[in-house]
């Protein structure tokens, strides 16, 4: 599966799952986001705004808006007031006559004023007004990094750090800028988007065009979504984290299929990581990038100390652990890595019966980093605990489950490899990314 059918897939991915509300975007904007960004940004919507304030037609906006706003439109508005006695700005001696005729018969000291201001708040400075509310309020969020040296902003922001101070001068400065009431949250409306981009001024029809790329990405178009795997912060360099994303949204989109109820799906929350949940006759938990610690599920590689013998792999690595525990005075524990989704099947908590299914995702057909992952699903296997206590064993040959516990998830191989039936016998099962559909399906069956 290459970039482009990855790409394609994960769009429509998004457009089934996470822009019809049924899988939470938090878990989407976590597993897209530039890692460097810090948890701010594991909220969709400011997501969302980092890659559009990213397009290089918001630099040129910014650049040039202080020019634009020198010949900023108004409407002069006039009202007219009847005083008594006083003269408040120009008199309308037509209305002034037919007051006092009307009204006021024989009292001359009746006048009609007519009072003269300048409006801003057409529906074109509204438009204006909104868009540089949105840059402004992003940059505010993301200033430290498109100041740094990262390379998803070198074609937008880098050299151009200057722009980000001259934006928070018009802003908090600039008499035409501050004159322009706040938008309503409802604002700009429709209407007053089709006059701006109808207007002779061209920084309101840009102001207006790109609100409308911004809408287009918040409503889930389908240009919109493909750019923002693509283009700028929010694709990552590589795509590890996108072919994890399309696994993700396999185990969602296959359960879903063979589940009966809705899922019911979750944010993400500190210490817990759980995507979706399944209840019925049996309950299933799909987390994603965690160890289900709010679960006391753990992977923790250490020799049992109870153990008459140990090997020499096993008493190096204890002794190892007790001496550093010694010399910093504070206890060490020899953690696995975590695998990248757990599905966790509770078929009964009253008999208290677990089920689990293991995933790790290697975005690589190089054989070495197959070989390294079937190790790392085996240990996932054979130092899976909950509650301290071993999931697998205690046989050795029952560490790894009953053979349809551990799964890896590989890019396609050009050479021919066992299928899945041959298989059967091992406790890790391979799957190819475009074996995924079919084979995922056979093996929740096995588990469910």
């Amino acid at each position: 599966m290459n970039r482009d059918e990855l790409l394609d897939q994960l769009t429509e991915d998004i457009l089934a799952h996470v822009m019809r509300g049924s899988f939470p975007e938090r878990e989407l904007a976590a597993s897209i986001k530039p890692e460097q960004l810090d948890e701010r940004f594991e909220e969709y919507e400011l997501l969302l705004d980092l890659h559009f304030i990213l397009k290089s037609d918001i630099v040129d906006f910014v650049r040039d808006l202080r020019s634009h706003l020198r010949s900023i439109r108004t409407e002069t508005r006039t009202t007219s007031r009847t005083r008594r006695g006083t003269v408040d700005g120009r008199i309308n001696w037509n209305e002034t006559i037919k007051k006092r005729y009307s009204e006021h018969p024989r009292d001359r000291s009746i006048f009609v004023c007519d009072d003269r201001t300048i409006d801003y708040d057409i529906p074109e400075n509204i438009v204006l007004k909104r868009l540089i509310s949105i840059v402004h309020t992003t940059i505010r969020e993301a200033e430290e990094y498109l100041r740094d040296d990262y390379d998803w902003v070198q074609e937008t922001w880098k050299g151009s750090e200057d722009l980000i101070d001259e934006l928070q001068r018009i802003v908090e400065r600039n008499v035409h800028v501050r004159r322009i009431r706040d938008p309503d949250s409802y604002e700009p409306t429709e209407r007053m988007l089709t006059t701006a981009a109808n207007s002779r001024h061209a920084v309101y029809r840009e102001a207006a065009s790109l609100l409308r790329t911004r809408e287009r990405l918040f409503d889930g178009d389908a240009d919109a979504i493909r750019s923002l795997l693509e283009e700028t912060a929010i694709a990552p360099d590589d795509q590890d984290s996108l072919f994890e994303l399309f696994v993700l949204f396999r185990f969602v989109a296959t359960l879903e299929r063979l589940q009966e109820n809705r899922p019911t799906y979750k944010t993400i929350a500190t210490g817990r990581q759980e995507v979706a949940r399944f209840e019925d006759e049996k309950e299933i938990v799909l987390y994603h990038d965690n160890s289900a610690s709010d679960r006391n599920l753990s992977f923790v590689a250490e020799p049992d100390r109870d153990m008459e013998t140990l090997s020499r792999t096993d008493k190096v690595q204890l002794e190892a652990q007790e001496i550093a525990s010694d010399y910093f005075g504070r206890e060490f524990r020899n953690h696995t890595g975590r695998p990248d989704v757990i599905v966790l099947e509770v078929i009964s908590e009253d008999d208290d019966q677990h089920e689990y299914l293991i995933v790790e995702v290697k975005n690589s057909a190089n054989v070495d980093t197959i070989r390294r992952g079937i190790k790392e699903t085996l240990e996932y296997l054979a130092f899976l605990r909950v509650n301290e206590e071993f999931v697998f064993g205690p046989d050795e040959d029952e560490y790894f489950g009953s053979g349809w516990n551990g799964l890896l998830v590989t890019q396609d191989l050009e050479d021919e490899t066992a299928s899945l039936e041959e298989q059967t016998e091992n406790p890790v099962t391979i799957l190819q990314a475009s074996e995924l559909e079919q084979g995922l399906e056979h093996i929740l069956h096995e588990i469910l």
